[in-house]
């Protein structure tokens, strides 16, 4: 089955399969990131998410639905959003070096951002990559605080 929605002004073909509609989404917003005028707007964003501060998360509070997550992943470059078993979301985004001492010196960047913030995001890395994992724990989901982290990671240069 296809269909056609309409999301800010662009069509959106969705079709039925195993992916979820934040994905189809996000996969859209690679597309309309591309022009100058939309990439000028969406530094802005990610500008003010990268000036805010991480707040604790203790639990209490539900986690972002798809309307929240796709609002804030319009905020963040190139992260994707994924589901794990449980359904739970979180972003995932995956950096490329020229060797190992690059990818070194950015998870260094990463921790010391990560203490700084209070919010830890799960890493891996090795010759030429990093790997980094973002959501917030205490509610096995994402919130604001994983964004602005995600945006503070991106201006790493």
């Amino acid at each position: 089955m296809l269909a056609f929605i309409k999301l800010d002004n662009y069509n959106v073909l969705l079709k039925s399969g195993r992916s979820s509609v934040v994905e189809r989404l996000v996969a859209n917003e690679k597309v309309v990131g591309s022009s100058p005028i939309a990439r000028s707007k969406f530094r802005k964003f990610m500008d003010d998410l990268a000036n805010k501060k991480c707040v604790p998360c203790e639990g209490g509070i539900p986690a972002f639905d798809k309307s929240e997550v796709h609002k804030y992943l319009k905020k963040v470059d190139g992260w994707d959003v994924k589901e794990d078993e449980k359904k739970n979301f979180y972003l995932f985004k995956e950096f490329k070096f020229e060797n190992f001492l690059e990818s070194q010196s950015f998870v260094n960047k990463v921790g010391e951002i990560s203490e700084k913030e209070g919010h830890h995001p799960d890493i891996a890395f090795g010759w030429g990559y990093a790997k980094i994992k973002i959501f917030t724990h205490a509610i096995q989901g994402l919130a604001e605080s994983d964004f602005i982290l995600a945006a503070k990671v991106d201006k790493i240069g």
